[in-house]
């Protein structure tokens, strides 16, 4: 068999400011890959460029449409053309419902839907014709958790919006990457403790929680791989991936 990687192809990471998104924008880019790398924090775009040796920083907020469209016109100068769109962007207020705000809802929509959406719109004039384009969703989706409300409704409408963009643009993959607990990322830098210590309980009682969970650089590199082993075969489809810690359930 082949060994396969993603040397030479054309990536364009979108929320490689930390996470999954760093570490698979570091891992891409080691194997050889072209890389235009986007996020809002300029120091943690500088890391990446450094961990790689290469690559074209973007600093931007895909809540802003025309930041998005500076990502792929960057693109476009840099590329010419991309092979694989990677989205690993996302916004979670850990707030009961009773106390998730308008503006909550604006952010967390704004972030992890239209901004998607936005970046997906910009880059597909320059999407080869079989481009993979990943967005990353949360198992949260399909197994509810409490004050992840906001959230987990802004990644139902994320895979739905993926579905209809594939309806409407044969031809392209669009990837939903479904991830559940994953550490260390800064998803839960700005969680009030109090609201995690009690929300954290529920999920165990109702095994929401691994006992042994993944971290980005495994994720990254898992993805790395399924890409790098499907990028040059147009006629295979990639709709749908769940990554999982196969261990069970943390029990309080």
């Amino acid at each position: 068999m082949t060994a396969r990687s993603l040397s030479g192809k054309r990536v364009v990471v979108v929320g490689a400011s930390a996470g999954i998104g760093k570490a698979f924008a570091i891992r891409a880019g080691k194997e050889g890959a072209q890389l235009v790398v986007a996020a809002r924090r300029t120091d943690k775009l500088d890391e990446v460029i450094a961990a790689v040796g290469s690559g074209t920083p973007v600093v931007t907020d895909v809540r802003r449409p025309e930041d998005c469209a500076r990502v792929a016109a960057a693109a476009r100068k840099h590329l010419g053309e991309v092979d694989l769109l990677v989205i690993s962007t996302g916004y979670a207020p850990l707030k009961k419902l009773g106390d998730t705000d308008t503006h909550d809802w604006r952010d967390v929509f704004e972030t992890n839907v239209v901004g998607v959406h936005e970046t997906i719109r910009a880059h597909l004039p320059i999407l080869t014709p079989s481009a993979i384009v990943a967005a990353m969703s949360s198992d949260s989706v399909r197994n509810p958790h409490s004050a992840l409300g906001a959230y987990s409704s802004s990644k139902a409408a994320l895979e739905r919006c993926l579905v209809s963009w594939r309806l409407e643009n044969p031809g392209y993959r669009f990837c939903c990457v479904e991830v559940s607990g994953t550490v260390p990322t800064d998803f839960t830098s700005a969680f009030d403790p109090d609201v995690l210590g009690e929300a954290a309980t529920e999920w165990m009682s109702r095994g929401l929680v691994q006992a042994s969970r993944m971290t980005p650089e495994d994720v990254a590199d898992v993805l790395a791989g399924i890409f790098s082993s499907v990028v040059d075969f147009p006629e295979v489809g990639l709709e749908s991936l769940v990554v999982k810690s196969p261990s069970g359930p943390l029990r309080p």
